[in-house]
């Protein structure tokens, strides 16, 4: 049983020395943070959406530039769009749990805004239908997928497409790249 925990171990660190590897991924992620940060100065938002566990790390990451991350600061406005679960329910039944997303794109993104989409295979319908629709209102797209960047990759400005096939290594590469970000922006928007 070791073996099997170490050898999982090994291919999270593997995952990660990837990451590291790539400078293309890594300029994705200095560039990103970037844009985040001059759009948060701009007075624009940060949304974040994902399915299962990507939208708990969605929700995770969302909270991090809302809370605090390392330094006592003000909240930045971001938001994981599935929080609320009225809302997500209702339109799952009314309409189709396909454009849970985009129709709350419609409804509340602005030009200059930054959705952040999750989804390791980069397929997920409701995040793509979510994409399509911040392009036709001028909303930057992030997309955080794995190895090839699935249908995402054409929809995404930014793309954050982790060197695995692996559901569990992707996501924990997400979760540490999301914090890395968070942690660029809080320094660049409140210069510590």
């Amino acid at each position: 049983m070791n073996n099997k925990i170490a050898d999982i171990i090994k291919a999270s660190i593997s995952t990660k020395e990837s990451i590291l590897k790539d400078p293309v991924l890594l300029g994705t992620i200095d560039e990103l943070a970037n844009i985040i940060t001059s759009a948060l100065r701009n007075g624009n938002r940060i949304y974040f959406c994902g399915n299962g566990g990507s939208a708990a790390d969605a929700q995770h990451l969302a909270a991090e530039f809302s809370g605090r991350f390392y330094t006592d600061r003000e909240a930045l406005p971001a938001e994981a769009l599935h929080c609320n679960t009225s809302y997500l329910t209702a339109v799952a039944n009314d309409y189709s749990f396909d454009v849970v997303y985009a129709r709350l794109i419609k409804g509340i993104g602005l030009k200059g805004d930054v959705l952040v989409g999750l989804s390791t295979s980069g397929n997920s319908g409701n995040i793509l239908k979510a994409f399509e629709a911040a392009r036709e209102k001028g909303i930057i797209t992030a997309g955080f997928t794995g190895e090839t960047g699935g249908k995402m990759k054409p929809l995404s400005d930014y793309l954050v497409n982790v060197p695995s096939t692996d559901t569990p290594r992707i996501q924990e590469s997400h979760i540490m790249l999301g914090h890395i970000i968070c942690q660029l922006v809080e320094e660049q928007y409140f210069g510590k």
